[in-house]
């Protein structure tokens, strides 16, 4: 039996997850509109501790101030009702048609302004509602046509917007922090910071960058081909894993947003061993919100929206034990030890040590055996069954 999740396991949903009409390219919506009052108790009653959303899933583009003020009244007394926290908002800068040449970057300069003042408007919202991230997708900035779109400029554009938004904050005085959430494309052509590492190396040039992390999104970084272990633990490694958005994706194609675990599965579960016990010295490597940036299918009926949801939750929990179990097992200590996995993790120079005494050291390079060492396999194979067998429950 799944085990049942509660708050302390801080798994959050947007707002769009769950609300998702079915809506697509091909297709009309299959699903109703939920009513974001209904899906806070909804998903408190399946155990979610947070709940984030856009300003625009919310509050209807457009509205009046009453209506603005009395839509997010209902949210905060659903929060209150609940014990649901906002850990984390975002702001929509991709579906109207005034964004569909970008927000920050877009080449008209008045809807680069309009954007920046919709930005500003929710960070004073996120701020209001407790929330400590702010995630900044950009699904609009990039573009198709590569003669339409001078990318140093635009760089300098989104640049010069993250520069503001966080100055406005230190200004302000909010214990918010920032997260660009990359994606190679869709929408666009191409998207501007397609990456986590395109994202990092933007985050650099800022003016603020100790403010700037990074969202990962599972689908995200597999539609670029690329495995999000390694991204994760990049981010991690330079301290930049400020947010996290989990959901499944089956290869280079459109962005599936599938349940937790309904992709690559062994991806998932090294994840979420990632996640939980960090590196070599072992503990949480990461102890903000697991969010679920998913789309309940549209094949499914609202009680379907919600089984999926919960599908999330109950998937990463399994494999939260599973990894437990592939930690504590003794064979795979063994074959960890064989394939010298926490060697990685010793310097490879000495104490002090620096070219010239690696240079003196005739062990390194004139003694060394080559082929002998040449000879000997790692054993990875055995390691990766070993990770088979627990995921599959076999051990």
């Amino acid at each position: 039996m799944a085990p049942r999740p509660t708050p302390a396991d801080k798994f959050s949903f947007g707002l769009w997850t769950v609300g998702w009409q079915g809506r697509d390219p091909f297709g009309h919506a299959t699903r109703e509109a939920l009513d974001p009052v209904e899906s806070v108790h909804r998903l408190a009653e399946l155990g979610a501790y947070g709940v984030t959303f856009h300003d625009d899933d919310l509050v209807p583009f457009g509205a009046d101030a009453a209506t603005r003020d009395a839509q997010i009244a209902r949210f905060r007394k659903a929060l209150d009702e609940t014990g649901i926290v906002v850990p984390m908002v975002t702001t929509d800068l991709f579906q109207q048609p005034v964004f569909k040449d970008g927000g920050f970057t877009s080449n008209d300069r008045d809807v680069r302004r309009y954007a920046l003042r919709k930005v500003l408007r929710n960070i004073d919202l996120a701020a209001e509602l407790g929330a400590r991230t702010f995630v900044m997708w950009g699904g609009r900035e990039g573009g198709e046509y590569d003669v339409a779109k001078d990318v140093q400029a635009a760089l300098e554009r989104y640049r010069e917007a993250v520069d503001l938004l966080c100055q406005y904050v230190i200004d302000r005085g909010y214990d918010l922090r920032f997260a660009l959430e990359p994606k190679p494309n869709e929408p666009r052509g191409d998207i501007l910071l397609p990456t986590v590492g395109h994202a990092i190396a933007f985050i650099s040039t800022l003016a603020h960058p100790d403010r700037v992390g990074v969202n990962p999104e599972v689908g995200h970084e597999q539609m670029a081909g690329l495995n999000f272990v390694h991204g994760i633990a990049q981010a991690l490694w330079q301290g930049k894993l400020f947010h996290i958005d989990l959901n499944g994706q089956r290869g280079i194609k459109f962005d599936q947003d599938l349940v937790f675990g309904h992709g690559d599965l062994l991806n998932a579960f090294a994840l979420v061993d990632l996640l939980e016990h960090g590196g070599p010295g072992g503990g949480p490597a990461y102890d903000g919100p697991r969010h679920f940036d998913y789309k309940p299918s549209r094949t499914e009926d609202l009680d379907g929206v919600w089984a999926s949801a919960a599908a999330n939750m109950s998937t990463y929990l399994l494999l939260k034990e599973r990894a437990a179990a592939f930690r504590a097992d003794p064979e795979v200590a063994e074959a960890l030890a064989a394939s010298k996995v926490s060697e990685l993790a010793v310097p490879t120079l000495g104490d002090g040590e620096g070219y010239t005494e690696l240079l003196a050291d005739t062990s390194a390079f004139e003694e060394f055996d080559v082929e002998a060492t040449a000879a000997r396999g790692f054993g990875f194979v055995r390691l990766n069954q070993l990770a088979v067998e627990h995921v599959l429950g076999a051990r």
